[in-house]
């Protein structure tokens, strides 16, 4: 299912949205204010972003800006009542992929929406694979760089590539035995605690100095990447 992320400061077209394009077999979410489309961004992946113009705090051209410097393979379409030539021009120039005017038609909109995930498909699937991201956490894979909420994390090879694995599998209990397995390409010794001192290592890295704690422990004996409830 592809993840959609509407920026919309009106309540009941951000509601119709949100109930229209779920019925297309879309999953959207919503955000009423430029500060919280940014932050979302930062810590999911979307397949399509849609943002109106004139917003809380950021306006659609400031964060279509923002999309495109740090990702600019995600598309965006703005969906504003700006419709004005130069206002569409002011779009696109900020990075658009597509600019609709209100009012507008739903069906219209999936298609376009349709339009953009095909020409971009092959385009974030590798966003997809070239990052990883939960909560305010990131890896790039390139790069191999890790960040906690910008703040730029060093890691082992062995420490990177156990986090890799726990970005890869999210709010999923992982066994120790599965990590062993998947991580360091061998059978689990319950004789030895290499799994917990690498998991130790992580939180201290990871987690240390930030109030929401990601690297959990389940029922003791394994282990989740979760935030806080």
């Amino acid at each position: 299912m592809k993840k959609i992320l509407v920026i919309e400061d009106e309540k009941r077209i951000a509601e119709l949205l949100e109930k229209g394009l779920t019925e297309f077999g879309l999953e959207v979410s919503i955000a009423f204010d430029g500060d919280t489309g940014k932050r979302l961004i930062n810590s999911n992946l979307y397949d399509l972003i849609i943002t109106d113009i004139i917003l809380p705090h950021h306006n659609g051209f400031e964060l279509t800006r923002f999309i495109k410097e740090k990702y600019p393979m995600l598309p965006v379409i703005m969906l504003t009542a700006l419709g004005a030539t130069d206002d569409k021009l002011d779009g696109f120039d900020a990075g658009a992929d597509d600019y609709m005017v209100k009012p507008f038609d739903l069906r219209e909109l999936y298609a376009r929406i349709n339009v953009l995930l095909k020409r971009h498909s092959n385009l974030s699937g590798k966003i997809t694979r070239n990052e990883l991201r939960y909560n305010d956490l990131s890896m790039m894979l390139d790069s191999r760089k890790v960040l906690r909420a910008g703040k730029e994390i060093k890691l082992t090879p062995k420490e990177f590539s156990l986090l890799k694995y726990l970005l890869e599998n999210p709010e999923r209990v992982l066994p120790r035995a599965e990590i062993a397995e998947k991580v360091w390409d061998t059978h689990f010794d319950t004789g030895t605690n290499f799994i917990d001192v690498y998991i130790n290592y992580l939180r201290g890295k990871i987690d240390k100095g930030f109030d929401q704690k990601l690297i959990q422990t389940s029922t003791g004996v394994e282990f989740i990447l979760k935030s806080e409830e």
